[in-house]
């Protein structure tokens, strides 16, 4: 009898593979970190053929590591850095250009000619999303517009795009010899080509941006078996899972009613609303879908806010600036002072996600005299993610039925305390982080075994969420809103950088 479900969890830096047991708990895991690659200013990439050697690699290390055999795994679950797009030859398996990364801003140009007098929002009232250089559609188009012979190709039906998930899926299923080229409805809402009514490709956004329908992937739920995987130490297993990272964290979290909502902390940080089955509408925030379970379930859809730097701008303090030597150190630097020191940091690197979506943005730390030093920084930039995620859960707030009472909150920010009380403090709310704080991986394990009934049900899965730890704001409110007030005017100070 199985006793595990696995996860791979591909994400912005590294690629994992998480063995979970009947009570969600992680029963190993294995790790490897992808190149970061940025040529130019404002690109970003990844190679994908190197997220898939990533990808069998944590299989076979996880298996190896924990005597875990094939047959003690039940089902295999797919989580996902979203947005990120490959092309690939559907014949060689190669892909035609680098996977451009979800912060990539190349596509500025190409998102303003297709906005033209109608604005970024011409097509969100059907997908959901406003035009931005986050999605993929823009970035499907750059490749097809730059790699010689690629348009003509995709309209002959001999490239497939994908999102990460669909390129993992069609790797581990067999790639050129049969591998299944899907989607789940998570991923396709991200995509700027999805209808959210019929969860159907959008055929008016496909002849705006350009995009040939015959190198799409189908369409498929959140749960429920694509195929069986081929060629790694999980061959035979079922692939049977699939969300986007942020509504696999959202999945992981239970969220599973009208209202609840969470936050993740990672490389960007997002916030996700469960709205139910309505669809709700706000220039603010992205609408999409959160799961869909099983080919019959109903769809439950989303408010996200999108942040695009926060766990990043502590890996640039390390790696760029050289600040601290590890990401862990922030949180020790941080404390040698008692405040910001009136010092406030918008990084701002690919401009701003909600609620301001600025194309023209540039990060920005301002405040400095000559009392500010390497502590001051440090807390700013942790301060930076609260005053972030403060700015979504307002944006939230103004459309949601009942104000938030409590956020749940992972990630791996979520270790930093100083953070999680501050976040607190600005929020004036409880922030409750969990026992098991890899949500996300969680979240995609979840889905994979309720498709193969490793699991009976959502009842089941709340049952084992357990509260680790609780912090409660102490900050007054007159104190809370004057920094906000600060922030606000940092913020705006980005505006406008780039014409």
């Amino acid at each position: 009898m199985a006793k595990y479900v696995a996860a791979i969890d591909q994400g912005t830096t590294s690629t994992r593979l998480i063995l979970f047991d009947r009570d969600g708990r992680t029963r190993c895991v294995d790790q490897r970190e992808h190149e970061q690659i940025t040529p130019r200013p404002g690109w970003v990439e990844h190679d994908p053929k190197e997220i898939w050697r990533r990808t069998r690699e944590v299989i076979g290390g996880a298996l190896a590591s924990s005597a875990v055999e094939a047959g003690d795994v039940a089902a295999i679950g797919i989580t996902n850095q979203r947005e990120t797009t490959v092309v690939w030859d559907r014949e060689t398996g190669e892909p035609v250009y680098n996977a451009i990364v979800w912060q990539d801003t190349r596509t500025a140009d190409i998102v303003a000619e297709l906005a033209g007098k109608e604005g970024v929002d011409r097509l969100r009232g059907d997908v959901g999303l406003p035009l931005s250089t986050y999605f993929s559609g823009p970035k499907i188009k750059w490749i097809l517009d730059h790699v010689e012979g690629a348009r003509e190709r995709a309209e002959e039906g001999e490239l497939a795009f994908g999102t990460i998930d669909s390129w993992v899926l069609w790797n581990l299923t067999g790639g050129a010899n049969g591998g299944v080229h899907a989607t789940d409805v998570t991923n396709a809402a991200r995509t700027m080509l999805m209808s959210l009514e019929t969860l159907d490709w959008h055929q008016p956004s496909l002849d705006l941006i350009g995009i040939p329908k015959a190198m799409l992937p189908e369409i498929r739920s959140s749960s429920e078996t694509y195929g069986e995987a081929r060629g790694t130490a999980l061959g035979g297993r079922p692939v049977a899972g699939i969300l986007g990272d942020q509504q696999a964290a959202m999945f992981g979290q239970t969220c599973f009613d009208p209202g609840d909502a969470k936050n993740t902390y990672g490389t960007g940080s997002f916030l996700l609303v469960n709205t139910g089955e309505q669809i709700v509408h706000t220039d603010k925030l992205l609408t999409t879908v959160g799961a869909k379970l099983g080919p019959d379930g109903p769809p439950v859809y989303m408010l996200e806010g999108s942040i695009a730097v926060t766990g990043a701008a502590v890996q640039w303090l390390r790696d760029r600036i050289g600040l601290i030597e590890d990401a862990a150190e922030i949180e020790q630097l941080a404390r040698t002072v008692d405040d910001n020191g009136g010092v406030y940091f918008v990084p701002a690197f690919s401009g701003l996600f909600a609620p301001y979506w600025r194309e023209d943005a540039r990060g920005a730390i301002v405040g400095l005299t000559a009392y500010a030093n390497k502590g001051h920084l440090a807390r700013a930039t942790l301060e930076a993610t609260a005053w972030q995620s403060r700015e979504v859960v307002d944006a939230a707030n103004e459309v949601a039925d009942v104000p938030f009472s409590a956020l749940k909150v992972d990630g791996g920010m979520t270790a930093d305390e100083l953070l999680m009380q501050f976040q607190a403090d600005v929020l004036g709310v409880p922030v409750i982080r969990p026992v098991v704080t890899e949500t996300t991986a969680l979240g995609a394990a979840y889905a994979a075994g309720l498709a193969v009934d490793f699991w009976s049900g959502t009842d089941e899965l709340r049952e084992r969420w357990k509260e680790d730890k609780r912090w409660e704001p102490t900050m007054e409110e007159s104190e809370r809103e004057r920094r906000y007030g600060e922030w606000r005017k940092a913020v705006e100070r980005t505006f406008d950088w780039v014409e």
